[in-house]
C-alpha cells in the first residue's frame, strides 16, 4: 500500500512539475481549454491600482486579451480594431479586458497612443499568462524590450496572442489563439463568436 501510495505521490509531483515550466517557445504552449477556469490572479491598471481578476468577471461576460506589449505593432493594430469594436461588444453584453506583461506606465502610454477606451491590465510578473498556459521563452533579441516595458520584472517571458471569451464565473466559452503573431481574430468574426454565444 505504501509503495502505490509513493507511485502516485511522486507521478502527482511529476504532473505539478511539468505545470510549472515555462515552455521553450511558441509551439510548445499548453493552454487552458475551453470548459476550463481561468485562474484568479491580482493585476494592476494603468492607473497602479490592484485589481482582482474574478472580480472584473463577475460584472459581465468578458472578452479576454492577451497582447505581448505595446512595443509590439501587430499588437496595436490588434488593438486599435477591438478598440473600434467596442460599442458592438459591449451593445452584446461584454467587456473588454487586454493583458500584457507591459508595466503600468506604459498600459497609460498604450491607452493615450491607440485611443484605447476599454481596460488594459498589467501582468508584468506573467502569473496570469504563465497560468493560463500561453507563456514561452522569448527569443533573445526580444528580452532587452520586454524588460524595459516590463520595467524590470519580466526578462524573458512572453504570451502568445490569445483571446478568451470568459462568462462570469470565469469560465472559458471560447479561445483564439495563433502562434503566428501576425494573426489576430478579426472584429468581424469575434463579433460573430459573441452573438452565437448569448
Amino acid at each position: 500500500m505504501k509503495k502505490i501510495l509513493l507511485i502516485f505521490v511522486a507521478a502527482l509531483t511529476s504532473v505539478v512539475h511539468g505545470q510549472k515550466e515555462i515552455s521553450k517557445s511558441a509551439n510548445d504552449i499548453a493552454p487552458l481549454l475551453i470548459g476550463e477556469k481561468i485562474p484568479n490572479v491580482t493585476l494592476k491598471t494603468s492607473e497602479n491600482k490592484d485589481v482582482s481578476l474574478l472580480e472584473l468577471f463577475k460584472k459581465k461576460k468578458t472578452v479576454l486579451v492577451f497582447y505581448r506589449g505595446g512595443w509590439c505593432p501587430y499588437c496595436n493594430i490588434h488593438l486599435q480594431a477591438l478598440a473600434e469594436a467596442e460599442k458592438q461588444i459591449i451593445n452584446l453584453g461584454y467587456q473588454i479586458l487586454a493583458v500584457s506583461p507591459d508595466s503600468f506606465k506604459n498600459l497609460k502610454i498604450t491607452e493615450e497612443k491607440d485611443k484605447i477606451n476599454y481596460t488594459l491590465l498589467s501582468d508584468s510578473k506573467v502569473e496570469l499568462i504563465h497560468a493560463v498556459g500561453i507563456a514561452y521563452q522569448a527569443p533573445e533579441n526580444y528580452k532587452d524590450v520586454i524588460n524595459e516595458y516590463s520595467n524590470g520584472m519580466n526578462a524573458s517571458l512572453l504570451p502568445v496572442p490569445s483571446l478568451f471569451v470568459v462568462n462570469p464565473q470565469s469560465e472559458i466559452l471560447f479561445e483564439y489563439i495563433s502562434i503566428d503573431i501576425k494573426q489576430r481574430i478579426t472584429p468581424e468574426l469575434l463579433i460573430s463568436v459573441l452573438k452565437n454565444l448569448k
